[in-house]
């Protein structure tokens, strides 16, 4: 008796949870969205620094900037170099980066130069990425007025020496086609600088550091700069902080 009343009522409880089971699978869950279709954007001010060398000094900076997705973003780059109240060296960089592996994305746009002399436009293309864990690398190449070519290596590798203790060395090359004596660049490795910064994160966004550079001009750059009676290589103790907005 009470087997022939419980059939129906276990039918259709079976219904009614073969019916929710289709509608939970038939609507998509409202928290989840496609990552490249989110707008993010991040300013990174790798280095803002006094540098100190031969009874003179100078301040330097480089930072970056990005808006967009995680396939194609806006990248800004601008760095330079101010040296007793003068503008030595000043640049500002506009690509369109566009990631072509979880780790590499090729860029290309404009880079405008606003010193040394009356300034150059270029148009720049290259690769950018971090291949390992805290090692950032950048190719860049750059075809200037005055059939002027360039090519600039970057690449840095933060170190984790603690949860907040970083020791990061770097290295950048700049390579030109011919020379510009007016910009007192020369062909081949123009340059070259080697950088040690160990810094402290009191937070992700604000570290305070301190290191060493060795800037070196190399070949005809640096017989250039023996015409002129200057120098081919300079050691500069640095104090800055990294920023991160």
């Amino acid at each position: 008796m009470h087997e022939s009343l419980n059939r129906p009522l276990l039918g259709s409880l079976a219904l009614l949870a073969l019916l929710g089971s289709e509608k939970a699978h038939a609507e998509p869950l409202s928290g989840h969205k496609v990552h490249d279709q989110q707008l993010n954007w991040a300013v990174i001010v790798e280095q803002l620094e006094y540098q100190s060398f031969e009874n003179s000094g100078a301040l330097n900076w480089n930072a970056n900037a990005w808006v967009g997705g995680d396939i194609d973003r806006l990248w800004l780059r601008s760095e330079g170099e101010r040296e007793q109240g003068r503008t030595h060296k000043a640049e500002l960089q506009a690509l369109w980066g566009h990631a072509i592996s979880p780790w590499w994305e090729l860029v290309g746009g404009l880079r405008q130069d606003f010193k040394p002399a009356s300034g150059q436009a270029w148009a720049a293309f290259g690769i950018q990425g971090t291949p390992l864990y805290g090692l950032e690398l950048e190719a860049t190449a750059y075809a200037g007025e005055r059939q002027q070519t360039a090519l600039r290596l970057e690449a840095s590798y933060a170190i984790l020496l603690t949860n907040r203790w970083i020791l990061e060395p770097s290295l950048e090359a700049n390579f030109h086609g011919r020379n510009d004596a007016s910009r007192e660049q020369g062909a081949g490795l123009a340059d070259s600088e080697f950088g040690l910064r160990l810094r402290y994160e009191i937070s992700r966004g604000f570290a305070p550091y301190l290191g060493v550079t060795f800037n070196r001009l190399h070949g005809n750059s640096a017989e250039l700069a023996r015409d002129d009676d200057g120098d081919t290589g300079q050691t500069r103790v640095v104090a800055g902080v990294r920023l991160r907005f």
